[in-house]
């Protein structure tokens, strides 16, 4: 009879393979009812990773960036293009701002903590842009190695997963308006996927400036990889071009131009909002103990100071022009 656990390397134990499979699919499932919040989905994902273990995690990193990428092509459907090419540039000098000081303030960090440059660069191109999207472009250019990828992308989604949780609470504590707080969502955490997941538990206008700002500012990923050829004198490396924001942008002219598309739209953007809940679910999953441990002391520092920094000076400059 096959015992329901076996020990790891760690010594603890651990389910048996078709067990966790069970509890991942269950899991899963619940993840498309309304009452599971983007929130809730990353902790049972976390919960999930720590102690259960995660059955599919060869596929885990795939599977997310596929699903955040369709979801937030959806989530254009529910938007108006107007509104958002003025959340657009409201945002445009905050995002300017923001990036260049991270990418600055990182650097200087990197040296001052004696973090190997690239794991340093990584972390402050991720804090600096769009979290695991901007690393995943940036490190082949850099020909960053598995471990310093790794390290980034822990640093990164130990922080989303911390701001998806905080922000909401902060934002109405602070009585942040659904603008200020879906600018402030925008620049202050990594991956698209927490600024939306945070953004739509504030409110539907929050969740339309945090998609479009944030967006706008995932296409800084281009120039910064250009950047990043010059820096790391490596100008033979084919620079990925995130090719699904301009799908966002045609699903959201197209919600504002054809009226037949409007009759559909509450459907896609529900389904894409279940999409994101699942992606943040399979996000927590891949936090593993190994994950987080790999992280590292120093890199962990450098994340958490540049997020700080980021989140507090865009805080200040939101509330002051209000």
């Amino acid at each position: 009879m096959e015992s329901t656990t076996n020990t790891n390397q760690n010594g603890t134990q651990k389910l048996n393979l078709t067990t966790r499979k069970i509890i991942f699919f269950i899991a899963l499932v619940a993840c498309l009812f309304p009452f599971v919040s983007p929130p809730i989905a990353l902790v049972i994902g976390l919960v999930i990773a720590q102690f259960v273990g995660h059955p599919y995690a060869h596929l885990n990193n795939k599977v997310t960036q596929l699903l955040l990428k369709v979801s937030v092509v959806g989530l254009g459907f529910g938007m108006n293009a107007d509104s958002a090419l003025k959340a657009g540039k409201e945002g445009l000098l905050f995002t300017v701002a923001s990036i260049f000081g991270t990418l600055i303030l990182g650097y200087l960090m990197g040296k001052l903590l004696k973090i190997d440059p690239k794991t340093s660069y990584l972390v402050s191109a991720g804090t600096a842009i769009c979290g695991g999207s901007a690393i995943a472009a940036v490190s082949p250019v850099i020909k960053a190695e598995e471990k310093q990828i790794s390290v980034a992308l822990g640093i990164v989604f130990i922080l989303n997963s911390i701001a998806l949780l905080i922000f909401p609470a902060i934002g109405h504590a602070l009585a942040l308006s659904q603008n200020q707080f879906g600018l402030w969502c925008a620049i202050a955490i990594h991956d698209t996927s927490s600024v939306v997941g945070a953004a739509s538990k504030y409110g539907e206008q929050a969740l339309e400036v945090a998609t479009t700002v944030k967006l706008a500012r995932a296409l800084w990923i281009i120039p910064v990889a250009f950047l990043s050829t010059f820096l790391f004198k490596n100008k033979e490396t084919k620079i990925k071009i995130p090719y699904f924001i301009g799908l966002f942008v045609l699903a959201m002219l197209a919600n504002t131009y054809f009226p037949f598309v409007q009759d559909f739209s509450p459907y896609i953007t529900r389904i894409a909002k279940t999409g994101l809940t699942v992606t943040l679910f399979l996000i927590g999953c891949g936090l593993s103990r190994k994950v987080i441990q790999s992280v590292g002391f120093r890199p962990l520092v450098q994340g958490i100071v540049l997020w700080v920094v980021i989140s507090v000076s865009a805080l200040l400059a939101i509330t002051s022009l209000a």
